[in-house]
This record gives C-alpha cells, structure tokens and sequence, in this order.
C-alpha cells in the first residue's frame, strides 16, 4: 500500500520520514518540493512539507477596489478560497503523489489551524480515499512512533471552528478597516486596521491609559521605627506604625514628636511560622509567554523560537491550555534526558526520589500536554534567544517537580510608649524549587532573634512621605494574561494580536502605550460602535467557535450570527459617518502637530513624510516659511505641549529611546540638545562627540564634525548614557556611564576596541602576532 503523509512544514517532514524509516528515507525533488520516500515490509512512503495554509480565504477581485465596492456586501458576500502563489507547486507535487496513493495520513500541527490546513489539503486534492490522523505533541521518536502505530480519525469539526474563525475575522476585519480608512481618509500604506479581537484588546490598553493619566496622587505619610537589639549598635531593623498610612499628617506628627525622646520599646507580641511555597504550575502558552517577557522578548519572537525548537524536537508543542501533565507522560524518562544538559545536578536529584510529584495548574485539557522539554541541548547547539528559551522551558518543568520551599515568617507587634508598631521578617529555610527556577527573587526581610516582652532599642523615629501610584501599564507578557482571563483571542493568536497593534503603530513601548492613532481609532469607536470594543461580543463568538468544535452548533449558524451583529454594527456606523469623519481627522492631524513655529509664530510644526518614506518636521506656512528640523525615518514622536526654554521649539517625548528618557527639543542645533548630547571630545579631530541616532533609531556616539570626520563608537541600546567627563587613559575616547533599571550602573570606555578591555591573554596573543610578523619580514640570517 502506498502511503502519502502530509506535514506542515519541509523540516517537520524530514524529521518524521527520518524517525519512521530509522534515517533510511531518502530525499527527492518533485517540482522543486522536497519529498522523503522510505519503504517498509507492508508499505512504501512518501512525506511531503507544506507551508502552513496552501488555501487563502479572500474576497472575488471585484471586491479590492475599497472606494468602489459597497461596505455592507463586504458582509454577506460569500469569501473564495484561491491556492497560495507561495504553494502552488506544493500542490503540484501533492497531486502528483496522491494519484498514486492508496491512503493520507495527516500529520499537521494537532490544533485548530492545524486540523483545518489538513482538511484544505484534502479538499484542495478532491481527496475521497481513505484518510486518518496523526496525533502528537512532540517530534521525538516515542512520540512519533506511537502517533503512526495509533493513528485516529480527522477531525472535522475541529477544521470547521477554524474555518469559521477565518470567515468571522475576514468579514469583520474587511467591513470596520474599510468603513474608518475610507471615512477618515486614510487609504494606502496608512490605512486604519480594525478586528474583532485587536479593537477590545486595543481598547484594554486604552482605558488602562486614561486610568493613569486620570489618577490624582495622593499624599500618604508612613510612622518608621528604627531599632536595634537592645545595647547593641547595630544592624538596623525597621517596625512600622500598626496604622499603616496616614493621610493626615499632622497626625502623624503628632505621635512621632510624642515619641522622640523614647529611647526603648518592648516585643508585645511574637509569632513565627514556617511556610510552605509550593513550585508553580506547568507552562501552558499564557504562562510561558507572560515569562517569556520578562526576559527581554515579545511574545511574537518567544512564540516563533518556541516553534523553531519544537520542529527541532526540543521542546513539545508550544500551543497548548494544558497545565496538568498527563499520566501517559513518562516524567522520568524526560529527567534522564536531561541527565546530559547542564541541569544534570537538578535531573539526578529529582530521579533519586523514589515517588515523582508534580504541581498542578487548574487546566486539564486532552489535545497536549504542558510545555516540556523533549531532547537534551547544550549552549553550544542552541545560541542565543534560542537557548534562553530552551533553558526557561527546561527550568520550569524541573521546578514543577521539586518540593515546596520553606521558609520563616515572623510577624511581631512593639509597644512604643503607648503606640503600637509592626514588622515582618522572613527567610530561606529550605530553598525547593526555587534552587532550579531563577526568575523569581525572593526578597528576604531580616529581623533579629526576638521574643515577647524582649527589650528593643529605638534610634530613630521618622515620618515618610509617599503617594499612591496609578495602576501599571501592561507589559506583553500581563496584556496575554488579561486577554485569556477576558476571553479574547486564543493561545494560538494572542502573541499575534498584540504585534500587529505594533504594527499598525497603534501602540509602542515595552511598558504599552496607545499612540494618539491608537487613542483615535478607539475614541471614535466607542462613541459610536462601542460594541467593536467590547470585550463581550467577541468572547461570546468564541465560546460560539467551541461549540461548533464539540458538534453543539454548525459553522453556518455562528458566522450568521456574527454577520447579523456586523450588520447591526455597521448601520450604526454608517449612521455616523460625518461626526466619525470629523472626530478621526481632528484626531490624526492632532498627533502629527507638535506645536507652534517659533519662526514665525502663526504656523503649526507637524511631522511631513515625503513619498521616499523620509519624514521631517516642517511649518504648516510652507512656502512664506521653510522652518524645517530633521527627524529618523522610523519611531514614534509624542507631543508634550511644553516649548523649550532655550528657543521656543516645540518639546517632545521619543519612548524609542527608552521608558526613562527626558523630552527634548526638536530643534537639533539647540543648546538644550548639545548640553545634553555632549559626550566629550572627539580624539581624532578635537570637535564634541554626541549622542546620535540613526535613521532606525539605534544610538551610537558620532563626531560633530561628520562627514569631515566619522568617528564613531557603537552603545548599548538600553539604558541612559552620562558622559562621566573624563577620558580613557589609554585610548583617550570618553568614559561614560550606563543606568539601567534593574542593576548597578556601570563605567566603561566608549571605545569597544580599547587596548585597556583586552584580557591579559589577547594582549599576549597580539604581541606574538607583531613579534611573528617582524620575524617574517626580516631577512634570513647567513
């Protein structure tokens, strides 16, 4: 019998023939389309790569002129399903070898895109032979294997929730980015995205945004206690007063000056416990890739990495709710894979127990399990953002299995004179799990050995002041949380969601922000179609996609529900349309003004791209006025409304240059910017070395003097730079200093090529190198 299987990618195919014909397969070209071909005793094969979807669903061609063709028949009109150019020949081939094949086996991704990319293979082929599936959720060899020896049926209702999903998103994306690009005059290059899920999720970022910006601080003040253990001079702990903040502050006063001559207090009350905190749960996709962000990645990288090491077989699917391992999955066998890697020390610590138990998150799902590790790596194979992934994987699947830490927790209450104070000390008793997972700090409080009714020295009382704080703007990793706790989206999708409101420059920042485009879309939106943005509509339609894959609704039902919604839903729009043309334009010229000419005084400065995709910043008064300032081509430009107090241009933010830098003028040759730019002098023509940044927004320092002069020294890209005003010693480029959140500053030479980072090591090396190269130009002796 000869056997056709079908993959959804080339690499994904090669590991699969090379795992079922124990690396005998053999690779042929038809087409241009790689094809494994292997035989066994009973049946021949042939494995065949896609490349993801080889259908495309779209609309007739007549319906791509966005000016010529009604909004509403976007709606009803029923999409066409056209053969990727990019596929093309895969098809080719795929029909080639399905003519001879007596069988299909799919073995696509086992989710919902994946089933559906399997079943529009099927139909792409007119395929009525028989047909089953291949189910794993790890390109290992035991997985594999067992995923042929037990194949099951497709499963087509899980490609129609899919399918639907594709229509819904289509009609809905298609009919909205119409309506607000046409209607605001923003067709082209900046046309105005609108979806079903990406406008609530933009919303989300929206409100946040308002919620900071609508915040009133206010004042607290806090009673500190310093105190010491009695005749002793130190260290110092601290006891905070029972009534916690105080907002009124001369009350606060009051008791401080009552206690200033104090001098002892005494332990009123003293509890201490030890605790259990127990390893957290197996990673589901929402988990690692909330983890994930806060090593520095987006969640589009961390999804694409995760799925380059799953087809590379060294991690398992990446897309998964799961956060219970299955009793089928061999615990201990993944541990002895990881014997060989550099968590050996971890694995044989874990193997020696006799019992294995896991943590448990409160999802149970039967498509995959949790996210673990398949197959041992080492720095060497995985490089980089690679490794660091391979690495948090491995790492939180052996935290899983460890004990809980245990730690101390004392809680003790002080009577000074007659006010009471508080404080909390707790420490590492036994480390668990938190030996093996690194990412998450415990802070440790330490106290001294205490008891009740112990005598305590009081060297100070002190009042602080603080203010409460507006709530956090999300990062990434805590949006792909709120979304799966708000229904929005899937954890095939969310990573994508957020990087195109990237994208469509509607947000910006790792700390997200909305831009004034951002602010705009969901400003018009709300005031007139407020069922765009909420949250509610969509996850209704996604509970309604479930469904149609447990066969308790069919596809047509669902996507002629959300059509009668649309349909709503743009009349309303439609209704509107003047006051949304009116509210969107206001709001678009408004985000590229950034203020007055101070030249002229009567023109606004707005940012102007040219058709080369260059931009500058120009006067509205343009020709009577030919004020100009220079801008990079990419990032995004924040008006402050303030002015600059040196020559009246117009002061912004640029966030690209970091959540903590200060606003700036926009006029370059300003003497708030070469203050603030001046990072010493340039050693090869004595001009002022600035801090510049390119045309993509990477900074370097730059002689003032270029193109005369191009010195130039590379930076790190985060991080506030300060010139420290001193120069190396031994190169004589400027010494600057690097501030970034999160660890200690640090001094370093500008000059990355300095004799002075050499190790001792290279120095030598590079001597032996002159020394050689003398030696080989001089002449022979006699």
């Amino acid at each position: 019998m000869r056997k056709l299987i079908i993959s959804e990618k080339n690499h994904s195919a090669m590991r699969i023939a090379t795992i079922l014909s124990e690396g005998k397969a053999r690779r042929r070209n038809l087409y241009g389309v790689p094809v494994f071909e292997f035989e066994t005793p009973e049946d021949s094969y042939s494995v065949i790569g896609l490349r993801g979807h080889i259908v495309a669903l779209d609309y007739p061609k007549e319906f791509n002129d966005w000016n010529g063709v009604e909004i509403r028949k976007l709606i009803t009109v029923e999409p066409v399903k056209t053969v990727e150019p990019s596929s093309s020949r895969i098809l080719s081939a795929l029909r080639r070898l399905a003519a001879d094949a007596d069988e299909i086996i799919i073995a696509t991704d086992y989710d919902r895109e994946g089933e559906l990319i399997g079943v529009e293979t099927l139909e792409a082929l007119g395929w009525k032979k028989k047909v089953r599936r291949a189910k794993f959720s790890a390109l290992t060899r035991s997985e594999i294997l067992e995923a042929f020896k037990n194949p099951v049926e497709v499963d087509f209702k899980l490609a129609s929730s899919a399918e639907a999903r594709q229509v819904i998103d289509l009609k809905w994306g298609a009919a909205l980015t119409r309506f607000l690009s046409i209607t605001s005059g923003q067709i082209g290059r900046d046309f105005l995205s609108v979806g079903r899920v990406q406008s609530p999720t933009l919303a989300l970022i929206v409100d946040r945004e308002r919620e900071i910006e609508s915040f009133v601080p206010e004042k607290f003040w806090e009673i500190i206690a310093d105190l010491t253990e009695c005749g002793k001079e130190g260290p110092v702990f601290h006891a905070y007063h029972s009534n916690g903040r105080f907002s009124d502050k001369s009350a606060a006063r009051e008791i401080v000056e009552k206690l200033r001559t104090t001098r002892t207090g005494v332990v009123s009350q003293f509890l201490s416990e030890r605790k259990n905190e127990y390893p957290p749960q197996p990673f589901n996709t929402t988990q690692f890739l909330a983890e994930a962000s806060k090593l520095g990645l987006s969640a589009a990288q961390a999804m694409k990495i995760a799925e380059d090491l799953y087809t590379d077989g060294y991690i398992s699917y990446p897309r998964t709710d799961n956060t219970v391992y299955p009793p089928s999955l061999s615990l201990r066998s993944i541990l002895k894979n990881l014997e060989n890697t550099e968590f050996s020390e971890f694995a044989k610590e874990l193997l020696a127990q006799e019992t294995l138990r896991a943590s448990k998150g409160r999802t149970t799902t039967t498509d995959h399990p949790p996210i673990y590790p398949t197959s041992a790596a080492s720095r060497g194979e995985l490089k980089g953002n690679h490794w660091t992934i391979y690495e948090l994987v491995c790492r939180r699947f052996l935290a899983t299995l460890y004990p809980p830490a245990i730690y101390e927790e004392c809680n003790v209450d002080f009577l000074i004179g007659d006010e009471k104070f508080h404080a909390t000390g707790r420490w590492l008793i036994e480390p668990g799990w938190r030996k093996v997972y690194i990412y998450w700090k415990f802070e440790e409080r330490w106290l001294p050995e205490l008891a009740e009714k112990k005598i305590v020295d009081v060297r100070h009382i002190k009042l602080k002041e603080g203010e409460t704080k507006p709530p956090a703007r999300y990062t990434q990793g805590t949006l792909i949380q709120e979304m799966e706790r708000r229904g929005l989206g899937t954890k095939s999708t969310r990573h994508e969601i957020i990087q195109k409101l990237y994208d469509r420059k509607f947000v910006h920042g790792s700390r997200i922000r909305p831009t004034p485009i951002g602010n705009a879309v969901i400003m018009a939106l709300e005031n007139h179609a407020r069922e765009v943005t909420d949250e509610k509509m969509t996850a209704t339609l996604e509970k309604d996609m479930e469904l149609i894959a447990k066969g308790e609704q069919t596809k047509e039902e669902v996507i002629e529900e959300s059509q009668a919604m649309l349909e709503d839903i743009v009349k309303v729009l439609e209704a509107n349309k003047d006051a949304i043309a009116s509210d969107m334009k206001m709001a678009l010229n408004r985000q590229k003004i950034l203020g007055k000419c101070p030249t002229c005084g009567t023109g606004d400065l707005a940012i102007i791209r040219m058709r080369g995709g260059k931009r500058f910043i120009g006067c509205s008064n343009y020709p009577d006025c030919a004020t100009a300032y220079p801008v990079p081509a990419m990032g995004h430009i924040e008006p402050t409304g303030n002015v600059c107090s040196y020559c009246k241009a117009p002061v912004v933010k640029v966030p690209e240059k970091g959540p903590n830098a200060p606003p700036m003028c926009i006029n370059p040759k300003c003497e708030s910017r070469l203050k603030a730019s001046d990072m010493g002098k340039c050693i090869n023509c004595g001009a002022r070395l600035r801090l510049v940044f390119s045309a993509r927004g990477k900074r370097f320092l730059g002689c003032e003097r270029y193109p005369d002069c191009k010195t130039t020294y590379p930076l790190p890209q985060k991080g506030g730079v300060i010139f420290t005003g001193e120069h190396c010693k031994t190169c004589g480029a400027p010494i600057i200093k690097i501030i970034s959140k999160g660890r200690q500053p640090w001094t370093l030479c500008a000059n990355i090529n300095c004799e002075s980072k050499k190790s001792s090591s290279e120095k030598a090396k590079d001597s032996g190198e002159k020394e050689t190269g003398k030696d080989s130009d001089s002449k022979p002796g006699p």
